[in-house]
């Protein structure tokens, strides 16, 4: 029965990555004079919205929540850290979340077309949700750049 869940399960893991990284970075800048705070409180509303959305829907449905482990938060925070200590430019911070969140979008196109046949189209409704919030917060960070 789960895997009539795989999009939700991947947006799970997706969101609560992106949770993660983005309350990391926001805790690097926060004593910084950065212009794109408010952008990337904005971006983690977001995912926080979708995060909670996907818990929600699999909890109901009985299917065991699956989240990445410490060791991948460990190396995104470490990366984050790095980034910000180099250059902590909006460009770059930009830059940075475009390159993150371009991947992850890349990853759900290819998930919407591999269960396009399989998941119900409730769920497959739900990823194209998805990917469009990935595309609008790529497009709203452009203006950074």
């Amino acid at each position: 029965m789960e895997e009539n869940f795989e999009l939700y399960k991947h947006i799970l893991k997706d969101a609560d990555m992106s949770v993660f990284s983005l309350t990391k970075l926001l805790d690097g800048l926060k004593d910084k004079d950065n212009k794109i705070k408010k952008t990337i409180e904005d971006i983690l509303k977001g995912y926080e919205r979708y995060l909670e959305e996907c818990r929600k829907y699999l909890e109901a449905n009985d299917v065991n929540l699956e989240y990445d482990g410490m060791m991948a938060k460990a190396g995104a925070k470490m990366g984050i850290m790095k980034e910000v200590k180099d250059d902590n430019s909006d460009s770059s911070i930009a830059d940075m979340l475009i390159k993150g969140v371009t991947m992850g979008s890349i990853d759900m196109e290819k998930k919407i077309k591999d269960y396009r046949g399989e998941a119900d189209k409730e769920e497959i409704k739900f990823a194209k949700k998805f990917l469009s919030f990935q595309q609008e917060v790529i497009e709203g960070l452009k203006k950074f750049l």
